[in-house]
């Protein structure tokens, strides 16, 4: 197993816009159909904004019409980790980045049934593209 990037809240904040770092260090929501991540024909992977650890590929992103960036499942086994979330009177699994636990968004089984059934549906200003990775 491998240690997490640990670094303090000024070192995350003098790396980060304010809004990455409210999103990513303070489990912040993006606004819906703020980001700037549709669905594009590229090759490539998306990783975490605070650690550049590898997250998610780009061939299994899909439009959800949630207003996030949403992909059918994770790059690899290790690349998140799940965790319960009741904040705000709800159930749902947070998913963070297992290098750095940087917040990413949600998971939810409502995804294409036809892959995983699985969404994770990610804030967009926790990730960075990567075209032809």
């Amino acid at each position: 197993m491998r240690k997490k990037i640990e670094k303090s809240e000024a070192e995350w904040r003098s790396q980060l816009s304010p809004e990455q770092y409210r999103v990513t260090r303070e489990k912040g929501t993006e606004r819906p159909f703020s980001g700037d991540y549709q669905v594009k024909d590229a090759q490539g992977i998306y990783h975490c904004v605070c650690c550049h650890a590898p997250l998610f590929e780009n061939e299994h992103k899909f439009d959800a019409g949630c207003g996030w960036p949403s992909f059918d499942r994770p790059l690899g086994k290790g690349s998140v980790e799940e965790h319960e979330d009741t904040s705000h009177g709800m159930q749902r699994t947070e998913v963070v980045c297992s290098h750095c636990d940087a917040h990413l968004g949600h998971v939810f089984p409502d995804g294409p049934p036809e892959s995983t059934g699985l969404r994770y549906c990610i804030n967009s200003v926790a990730i960075d593209f990567n075209r032809d990775e």
